[in-house]
């Protein structure tokens, strides 16, 4: 069972390109006792897809939440806001590099 709830919300806009993204990252607990990383993404406004992969281990799941995250700040996402998260939400972006 997970003993942290971890959330990201980022998004990528760029006028120029009418670009306008979001990507949502959570860890969240399964039925069976494993851990999900639940993403999210698509066009900011609209219905987007949804991924979700489990892992028997909360550090595996928090390895592969940060890698994503990682990738995600390379390609010019950015956070808004903490999503419910203590602290500040810059520091998930910290964490990846």
């Amino acid at each position: 069972m997970t003993t942290h709830s971890f959330q990201l919300y980022c998004q990528r806009v760029d006028v120029t390109k009418n670009m306008a993204r979001y990507y949502a990252l959570s860890l969240q607990p399964t039925l069976f006792g494993e851990i999900a990383v639940v993403r999210c993404w698509g066009r900011i406004g609209k219905r987007g897809g949804e991924k979700s992969e489990v892992f028997d281990t909360e550090s595996e799941a928090a390895r592969h939440f940060l890698e994503l995250a990682r990738l995600k700040r390379a390609k010019g996402y950015r956070p808004v806001g903490n999503c419910g998260n203590p602290g500040d939400s810059q520091q998930f972006f910290a964490a990846a590099e």
